[in-house]
């Protein structure tokens, strides 16, 4: 096991590094002691004299800081007595009053335009005045990021910063992903480079694991093992002119997250912080449970062992008779008279199965940290722990992190800090994200005749499971005894030095580790009919290193006007990722059921796959910043890698960077304006591709008798050049009224050339693909920000922020013979989503959706105009041979979000929204569930142009017509009497009563001979249900199309902060008490139906190998109801 070995060498030498530093710089403070002085006062306004709530009083160069209360008192201590406070709030001058020894400090506000140089990080975590920056940066504090309790950080910037979508793959502990301004790539899932303290961390979206047949599991990506409350800030680079210095992976932008940290000056402090979430389903999909089952034969016994349920209306689609109505039939459970025959009983529905099902899911989060800060050492140690469970029965998920900061000024010259993060991730069940083992989709498949409840017990004699269909499995079933637990181990951090050679010139140098272990274990029980062998059972381990090696040498003059800073470094970095995997191939089985071993597996029946992948990029890089008169500002910059993925030839590349920031309002007075900045960027970011994507490998195809078999994955592409990413971005940022109006806007385009795609090549060349420098794909777009503070008083302040993001990627060029790229495929509708060559006439749009379309009477005189015309086996048909047509696109025309923070006194009331406009998606779980008759938008439906249902004319129509609509000739009365609830069928010599009804359908013919859409028999006795299916939803994409439109409530909270002459009182520095909920569907244009448009997508390997992505557009039972989350948290500070 070496892949082991390397990973633990890089560990063991980081830690013991990192215990020996924290040794001795606890040594230095041993001596150090500090003494406090209490310091307290009233800020009021020098304009009325009212006293000013929600002032900042920050003691200078620390974190150390407090908030007036509402009637504008503070108090805060102050180390030894000495220092600065500065005061701040929004429209006042801000006021610096050194401490020196005084207890009581009483402050005088006047009115003023406040400073307008706040600091953000940008690139290499050099810190930057944002009026000086010639790119657009959002950057997000931590306490917005955690006011309302989520597992994953990223989550939380949902509605909050323009030109950022984020995707969810479904509840705690899964996958998210993050996409900033378009996709740019067709070769990777476009997210940006996460850097964490220093420490690139890639979120990529390939942890979707799982054994068995249809049985994917998300375990969740690097970001959701990062604890929300240990992040003091979320920093955004958006464009290439703000991440160009970080190289191949910030192509896509950078995420810079910064950890909370003790500054120098801090008292010793503890903060507590506690959350519990109750997630309440409140919206399923919209089941129709006035029919009950009847068009599948009766089957006594399933494959595999597992039993269905004896004597009963069979499962599998809904065309039986009308429940609730007096029909009796033979049922699963009906008691037999004395000859031992089943009596028939009433059909009764049960609409309330899955509610009865899920449960109310609860999260706790807890979080304790501990602060302190001395004369040599600056240390802050976190610890969290956060326990799920799930709405799902016996579905987890459990998260414990520690997080380590530490800094110390060795001295006047040199400073070594470091940030260290263990984060344990472990759950002993994750249930399946898709159709087949996903219990939730298995409970959406009860017939609506059974109660639910009925059938939990579910354990039969011999291994055998109650079931109640060969296809879908008891729910209960595969909620207890499909078990995929996972356990994940994942630590990263740096240690860096920085010295202060002179006050003009430093060099910093540090050490980055990022390495995880994660092991994935499916454990199956017999039952399952798709893995009917004793059930099965897998066990995949894998391991991931980086390490980044950086020095930066930075040289800053300042002279009257004009500023200076020059810096230069490299970068060494490497990568590694090992992969083992042994599990039963698919319905091959265990040799004895309930063991759980790879030794209980049979050597023929066992799949063993291992991997190792390798990647090393070698960097420098240069940057000048240029500052004339403090209104110009000027930055350069220059990289160049080595990337060992690409040919030796083509393996160096370089790009350059430069953007130009204007403050206009320091060359013109203009009145009410406090700032007015123009400014703008060019940049070009490389990138590289995959490992081994330069030769052609083979894979181990599995065991075929005593051979095992290869096959080649791709052709070597020799000639592969670099992606090269051409970014402009032009913007304007604009204050008036002392801040209260704020506004930002930005126009970005980018032509991302030489894209690296694999494409399909004919099989008798041994491979299946080839990658090849094939196409330039174009992303722009808008993004727009508002800000607002229309209220501010003595009790009251409410401030408004707006965000809007336009965005449009479309294919500009593909090489000859490419005529599109495929992301996704709908096999059974022959619907595809994929961006066209635009040389086929096509828009090359990315998110576009194809699909054949249905034949329809065309002849607008007919009274049947745009009716389907159905086939011969009374099926809608497709208009041409499986030719397609563009139906849709997944993406929107804008997205908005807005946010409001309302305060009364110690009262805080805050609120996010976030609105999707335009785009539509396309529903597999429409198409199954339709199928099969399961959901009420089957019942009196014509399938019309893409999603629209039978409005009441047509049905009032139909109504009116009746006698011209005849039985359709396919449609075959099989005796019963309607009304009695059944019919006798003989099968296998046997007689058994089904209960199947006549469909009773009516239908007619158009004037050349074509069959219309049949429809419900409205009203007569005995006919009262025709499927869905009958029209064919199967087959045909377009009748399952919907749209992706909504308005969500991302966020509400409502927190009081209890006065400090309370919390004083009872010892605390702060308490704070808070309600609120997240993520709540306010509006949807298909709400009736009861899929969240915002799931609409896959996340699963992507067609061709081309990396995991989100695969947006199609939704595949993503049917996890929508939830109403209700949380309580308290935080303490002492």
């Amino acid at each position: 096991m070496e892949m082991h070995y390397s990973i633990k060498d890089h560990v063991g030498k980081f830690i013991c590094s990192l215990l020996i530093l924290t040794l001795l710089l606890a040594g230095h403070s041993l001596s150090a002691q500090t003494t406090f002085l209490k310091v307290s006062g009233t800020v009021t306004s020098s304009e009325d004299g009212i006293p000013l709530p929600g002032v900042s009083i920050v003691l200078k160069g620390t974190n150390t800081g407090k908030i007036t209360d509402f009637d504008g008192t503070y108090s805060l201590d102050v180390p030894n007595g000495t220092g600065t406070l500065v005061f701040s709030y929004l429209g006042f001058e801000t006021q610096e009053i050194g401490v020196n020894g005084q207890s009581t400090i009483n402050v005088v506000m006047a009115p003023g335009t406040q400073a307008l140089d706040e600091v953000v990080v940008t690139a290499l975590g050099i810190k930057r005045e944002d009026k000086s920056l010639g790119y657009s940066v959002e950057k997000v504090v931590g306490q917005e990021l955690t006011r309302v309790a989520n597992p994953n950080v990223l989550n939380s910037l949902s509605g909050k910063v323009s030109g950022v979508t984020i995707n969810s793959t479904g509840g705690t502990g899964s996958s998210v992903s993050m996409v900033i301004r378009g996709a740019i790539s067709l070769s990777s899932d476009n997210q940006p480079l996460f850097v964490i303290d220093g420490v690139p961390v890639e979120n990529t979206l390939n942890n979707i694991g799982g054994f068995g047949d249809r049985n994917p599991v998300d375990y969740g990506n690097a970001i959701s093992d990062l604890d929300p409350e240990s992040v003091a800030n979320v920093t955004i680079l958006k464009g290439a002119s703000a991440a160009a210095l970080y190289g191949t992976r910030a192509g896509n932008g950078v995420v810079l997250i910064t950890t909370k940290r003790a500054k120098e000056g801090e008292k010793m402090k503890v903060e507590f912080t506690s959350n519990t979430v109750f997630d309440i389903p409140y919206k399923f999909i919209d089941t129709q449970s006035r029919f009950a089952t009847g068009y599948l034969s009766y089957s006594p016994e399933s494959e595999g062992g597992s039993m269905i349920m004896p004597d009963a209306i069979p499962a599998g689609g809904n065309g039986g008779p009308e429940l609730d109505k007096g029909y009796f039939a033979v049922q699963w459970n009906s008691p037999l008279d004395a000859n031992g025959h089943p009596i028939p009983t009433e059909l009764k529905g049960y609409p309330d199965n899955i509610n009865h099902f899920v449960d109310t899911g609860i999260t706790t989060t807890n979080s304790l940290a501990i602060t302190n800060s001395s004369q040599w050492l600056n240390l802050r140690f976190g610890v969290s722990t956060m326990d799920n469970t799930g709405i799902i029965p016996n579905s987890d998920m459990q998260r414990n992190s520690y997080n380590l900061t530490a800094s110390s000024n060795l001295n006047n010259r040199l400073t070594v800090s470091t940030s260290v993060n263990f984060v344990h991730s472990y759950a002993k069940n994750r249930p399946a994200s898709n159709r087949g083992t996903n219990p939730l989709d298995a409970a959406y498949h009860v017939p609506p005749s059974i109660n639910i409840m009925d059938i939990k017990d579910y354990k039969l004699p011999g291994n055998k499971v109650f079931n109640f269909s060969d296809d879908y499995a008891n729910p209960w079933f595969m909620a207890n005894e499909i078990n995929n637990g996972f356990s994940r181990y994942r630590l990263y951090g740096n240690m860096a030095l920085e010295w202060n050679i002179t006050p003009d010139f430093s060099v910093k140098s540090s050490y980055n580790l990022n390495t995880y272990n994660q092991t994935e274990e499916t454990k199956m029980a017999p039952g399952y009919s798709r893995e009917p062998n004793n059930g099965t059972y897998g066990i995949a381990k894998t391991d991931g290193l980086e390490t980044n090696v950086d020095i930066l040498a930075t040289y800053t003059k300042k002279w009257d006007k004009m500023d200076l800073s020059i810096s230069g470094g490299g970068n060494l970095m490497y990568q590694k990722h090992t992969g083992l995997s042994n599990s039963a191939f698919s319905k091959a089985g265990l040799i004895v059921p309930n063991l759980f071993t790879v030794d209980n597996i049979a050597p023929s029946s066992l799949n063993y796959s291992s991997y190792s992948a390798e990647r090393g990029i070698n960097s420098i890089y240069g940057l000048a910043n240029f500052g004339f008169w403090d209104m110009l500002y000027l930055d350069l910059t220059a990289r160049n890698d080595w990337s060992s993925t690409l040919p030796v030839e083509n393996r160096s590349y370089f790009y350059p960077s430069a953007s130009l920031s204007f403050l206009v309002n320091e060359v013109v007075d203009i009145p009410n304006v406090d700032l007015l900045k123009l400014r703008g960027g060019y940049a070009v970011v490389g990138n590289d591709t995959d490992p081994y994507q330069l030769d052609t490998y083979y894979n181990n195809g599995g065991i075929w008798g005593d051979a095992i078999l290869y096959g080649a994955g791709s052709l070597n592409t020799p000639g592969l050049e670099p992606e090269k990413a051409h970014s402009q971005e032009y913007g304007l940022d604009l204050a008036m009224f002392q801040n209260r109006l704020r506004f930002s806007g930005t126009y970005y385009i980018v032509e991302n050339k030489n894209q690296i795609i694999r494409v399909p090549i004919s099989p008798s060349s041994g491979s299946s693909s080839v990658g090849i420098n094939a196409g330039t794909l174009e992303s722009k777009g808008f993004e727009l920000s508002l800000g607002l503070t229309p209220l501010r008083s003595e009790d009251w302040n409410w401030d408004l922020n707006f965000n809007f993001t336009t965005n449009e990627s479309k294919i500009i060029a593909l090489a000859d013979g490419v005529d599109y790229i495929e992301f996704w495929s709908d096999n059974k509708s022959v619907s595809r989503g994929y961006v066209a060559n635009p040389a086929t006439g096509e828009d090359g749009k990315l998110g576009n959706i194809y699909s054949p379309m249905i034949r329809r009477v065309t002849d607008v005189n007919s009274p049947y105009y745009n009716y389907p015309i159905l086939g011969k086996g009374e099926d809608a048909e497709w208009e041409g041979s499986e030719e397609r047509v563009k139906v849709g696109n997944y993406n929107p025309d804008f997205i908005m979000g807005l946010q409001s923070s309302l305060s009364y006194k110690n009262f805080t009331l805050n609120l996010t929204f976030d609105w999707r406009s335009g785009g539509q998606y396309m529903s597999q779980t429409s198409r199954y569930l339709g199928d099969d008759g399961y959901i009420n938008r089957t019942l009196n439906n014509i399938v019309n142009p893409g999603i629209a249902e039978a409005g009441p004319e047509l049905k009032q129509w139909v109504l009116d017509h009746a006698d011209e609509f005849i039985y359709g000739e396919n449609f075959k009365s099989i005796g019963g009497t309607p009304g009695n609830g059944g019919f006798p069928e003989t099968l296998s010599g046997r007689t058994v009563y089904d209960g199947i009804f006549n469909a009773g359908v009516r239908g007619d013919y158009d004037e050349n001979g074509n069959f219309i859409v049949e429809h419900e028999n409205l009203g007569d006795v005995g006919t009262d249900f025709i499927p869905f299916s009958v029209q064919n939803p199967w087959d045909l994409g377009t009748p399952n199309m919907f749209d992706a439109d909504y308005i969500k409530l991302r966020e509400i909270s409502l927190s009081y902060n209890l006065p400090d002459t309370f919390v004083d009182q009872i010892g605390l520095d702060n308490l704070v008490l808070s309600l609120y909920s997240r993520n709540i569907m306010l509006w949807t244009k298909d709400s009736a139906f009861g899929i969240d448009p915002e799931r609409a997508f896959q996340a699963e390997q992507s067609k061709g190998n081309r990396g995991t992505q989100f695969k947006q557009g199609i939704e595949r039972y993503n049917v996890e109801p929508w939830l109403v989350p209700i949380g309580i948290k308290i935080g303490v500070t002492f």
